[in-house]
């Protein structure tokens, strides 16, 4: 133990076989290599949250690539005063794929 870190009181407990494999499944699913700081966390908190953030990253490559879309064709737009059908489409794709990925994201966080 380490007084400097201001823990100074040791606590000890057993654990079965089937409770460490738990224990140690638990901690691999989070990520956590650090069994005293996973315990720790645990006795104190009760539980850990582990966000899944793959959707949100990918929810911000979609909205700079709407972004960007938006600024070309306003660009466009001033240059030849002129609006193409199909870069409304190809926006209005781009929004239906940021809607999904938000209702998706959503979802997620209703079950936390």
């Amino acid at each position: 133990m380490r007084p400097k870190e201001g823990r100074t009181i040791g606590l000890y407990t057993k654990v079965s076989q089937q409770e460490k494999e738990l224990i140690d499944k638990k901690m691999a699913l989070l990520g956590v290599s650090n069994q005293r700081a996973y315990l720790r966390k645990m006795a104190v908190d009760g539980y850990i949250v582990k966000l899944d953030m793959e959707s949100v990253v990918e929810l911000v490559k979609l909205l700079r690539s709407i972004s960007s879309n938006v600024n070309q064709i306003a660009r466009r737009c001033n240059e030849t005063r002129n609006l193409y059908a199909q870069d409304v489409e190809d926006l209005r794709q781009g929004y239906a794929k940021v809607w999904n990925e938000i209702g998706a994201l959503m979802k997620k966080f209703e079950t936390l």
